[in-house]
């Protein structure tokens, strides 16, 4: 399995306020960055799996919509993220 606790624990502890703080957005988007970037991988190697391609749309919807929220709220935070994981080129 390509997420185990640990590793989930590991992205939040990195990303937000500690390893037990699930809920804030930088965590949420560093773990959503993390399983994009697998499917991404998967995708390469396996073309025409439409339904990893499907749920590979759905987070990348679901961490740009809690960017959004970021950048709305806190844009120092929303900065912060970006520069972290390297999302904007």
């Amino acid at each position: 399995m390509y997420l185990t606790t640990e590793k989930k624990a590991e992205i939040f502890a990195k990303h937000g306020k500690s390893a037990q703080d699930t809920g804030s957005a930088e965590g949420q988007v560093a773990l959503f960055t993390y399983r994009i970037n697998h499917l991404s991988q998967h995708l390469k190697a396996n073309r025409h799996d439409f339904n990893t391609e499907r749920s590979l749309v759905k987070l990348v919807g679901k961490r740009k919509s809690l960017l959004d929220y970021l950048k709305k709220k806190d844009i120092n935070r929303y900065r912060a993220i970006i520069a972290e994981l390297g999302l904007r080129k």
